[in-house]
């Protein structure tokens, strides 16, 4: 009798503390009747979480043959904080790179090629963790990475200001003016529903210092996209109202990478892995796990292999 899907997938959850004496949700999803090809670390996006709304995409992966593993940032999901309050994206890139770099080092995980998924804000602390480690990572999915905020997010230049200059008062209030992220990011009405009745997303307006930083990071991010070396794949649909997919297009065309792939999707928006048609999300995932396989089967990725890569000319 063939075994179903759950009793395929080992999903275990944890805390960890971080150097902050902050308690930090983490999580993973591992096959259990086979070996993972290869291991794959979520960067989930802003006022997001793992363990539900990453679930699907985990599963996924792991139906497909890899070790999957999550965490909620600080002020995200189950881990510690203030709800959807981001006092120093350096700290959450800080965060994310020890624990998933610690993770990699263990026994059971040597060997294993390692690769980063980040979707939205996860793009830029997925491009951020590797700018530590540049030769640690193997691959990278970035799905409507954040390397720059789109302008219909934005509050207008005056506004912008004023509140700027109001960060240093009152850096943790809910007054950002702009469209609502949920009903801009999802395109079915049911995922807004489902995102809105989980009690570990963050509904309410973006915070003021939150989104200070986010827009520091991004616009950091957009400057030095020529310093990204990992192979990567960048996913954007062409009706996305979040972040800017003209910005994935220029990280393709400047990355140093030699091993590159850009995907645009006509008539899809912001949330790819979860919030488009059933149709939608399996041509999303038939490419990211395509890409996955790919390299896992043949060995790209990492210092060891960068000759390989150059010689094959791999580049879409």
């Amino acid at each position: 009798m063939q075994a179903s899907e759950p009793e395929n997938i080992k999903y275990e959850e944890s805390f960890i503390t971080n150097t902050r004496g902050m308690k930090l949700f983490t999580c993973k999803w591992l096959p259990t009747n086979q070996e993972p090809k290869a291991i794959i670390f979520i960067c989930h996006g802003y006022a997001m979480e793992c363990s539900i709304t990453m679930n699907s995409t985990a599963r996924r992966l792991v139906k497909a043959g890899f070790g999957v593993y999550g965490m909620d940032y600080e002020g995200h999901g189950k881990s510690d904080g203030l709800s959807g309050y981001v006092p120093n994206f350096d700290h959450l890139v800080d965060d994310v790179s020890t624990h998933y770099t610690t993770i990699c080092e263990r026994e059971e995980n040597k060997g294993k090629m390692r690769f980063l998924l980040g979707e939205s804000m996860g793009g830029a602390v997925l491009l951020l963790v590797h700018r530590k480690k540049p030769d640690f990572w193997d691959g990278a999915v970035l799905v409507a990475p954040m390397c720059k905020i789109a302008d219909e997010m934005k509050p207008n230049a005056l506004v912008t200001l004023i509140l700027t200059k109001l960060g240093g008062i009152i850096p943790t209030w809910k007054i950002i003016p702009g469209q609502d992220i949920i009903d801009a990011a999802f395109k079915q009405p049911e995922i807004r529903k489902q995102v809105r009745e989980n009690p570990y997303c963050y509904k309410g307006r973006p915070r003021l210092k939150t989104a200070q930083e986010l827009l520091r990071i991004s616009n950091d991010l957009e400057k030095r996209l020529n310093e990204v070396s990992l192979p990567f794949i960048v996913l954007h649909g062409e009706d996305d109202k979040v972040t800017d997919k003209a910005v994935s297009g220029e990280l393709y065309e400047v990355a140093s990478s030699s091993d590159k792939t850009l995907k645009l999707y006509p008539g899809m928006w912001h949330g790819l892995l979860y919030g488009e048609t059933p149709e939608n999300i399996e041509i999303v995932f038939a490419d990211i796990i395509g890409w996955l396989d790919k390299r896992a089967s043949d060995g790209y990725g990492g210092f060891e292999s960068e000759l390989k890569r150059k010689n094959d000319g791999f580049k879409v």
